[in-house]
């Protein structure tokens, strides 16, 4: 597994890296058998990176149980305080990660969304204040802006950011991504299948069901969802011509910017994490990064 250096004087981690979200039951129901299963086959692989949060549901317990017997040493974790970003409700929600993850220290922590409500100054130094008392070994941020970002900085550096970044969701190219390469930030990108729109595995019409997240989402419904799987379906047929899956081009896709330290794929089971596994050492020729691009200036606007 090719690995990268997270942010200015950081760690190396894998380029790919394993989101909790879907082991949490965000996507519908995954049995703690097999999640735990999949969390140890990804560490077994080579994947080092594994990121969780405090409101990923059943996440961060599946997650300690599945890094026991040796595996939690084996690890970069990372989880995020979600929600109340007060000094002491990112003091509270950090002690109640640790017991739910069964450990001493993570290795990264991170404020999980921008929230005005809380002064970014003093979320910022309650953070910095775990990292001194070896809660944390580093700190970031999570889908902020690149000018949420520098309000951050002002009160202390931070390894890393958090963005949503596939190929129907660019808006951080503009700004945030240069921001992060000025500055040192390693980039995790999230969501990198755009929630299954980029996984060739969805049909028009198809119904989520209630149980799962995306049964809310505009663009999984009517026609903003089949004009996507369209364009999927155009994509898959260069992904194909390339020798890979959609899943594997989205991935590798991603990972053609350097600021990207690691791309967080949300495997629910070991079939799906061998696949996430052929996106790590693919390379491009600016004729087929082109084509992409022109394929994509397609897809709808949601």
């Amino acid at each position: 597994m090719q690995t990268r250096q997270l942010g200015h004087n950081g760690p190396q981690v894998s380029c790919i890296g394993l989101g909790a979200w879907p082991i949490g039951g965000g996507m519908g129901p995954v049995a703690a058998a097999t999640a735990i299963a999949t969390v140890r086959a990804a560490i077994d692989a080579g994947i080092s990176l594994l990121d969780t949060a405090q409101a990923y549901r059943t996440s961060e317990a599946t997650l300690g149980q599945a890094l026991k017997d040796g595996y939690r040493q084996r690890c970069f974790l990372a989880t995020k305080v979600s929600g109340d970003y007060s000094p002491t409700g990112i003091q509270q929600a950090m002690d109640n990660s640790l017991k739910a993850l069964g450990v001493d220290e993570v290795d990264l922590y991170q404020i999980h969304s921008w929230n005005p409500q809380y002064p970014v100054a003093d979320s910022i130094a309650a953070m910095l204040k775990l990292q001194e008392a070896g809660k944390t070994r580093y700190i970031g941020v999570s889908n902020y802006d690149a000018a949420q970002m520098a309000q951050a900085l002002e009160t202390g550096f931070f390894h890393s950011n958090q963005p949503r970044y596939n190929m129907f969701d660019r808006d951080i190219e503009t700004a945030d991504l240069p921001f992060c390469r000025e500055q040192g930030i390693g980039v995790l990108a999230h969501s990198p299948l755009a929630k299954g729109l980029l996984t060739n595995t969805y049909r028009p019409g198809h119904v989520f069901p209630t149980a799962d997240e995306r049964s809310d989402f505009p663009r999984f419904q009517g026609a903003l969802f089949d004009r996507y799987i369209a364009v999927a379906d155009q994509l898959a047929a260069i992904a194909a011509d390339k020798g890979l899956s959609l899943v594997q081009m989205a991935i590798a896709w991603i990972l053609r910017r350097e600021e990207v330290s690691c791309v967080l794929v949300g495997a629910k089971n070991q079939a799906q994490l061998q696949e996430h596994l052929g996106a790590a050492d693919v390379s491009w020729s600016a004729g087929e990064l082109a084509a992409i691009d022109a394929m994509l200036r397609a897809a709808p606007a949601g």
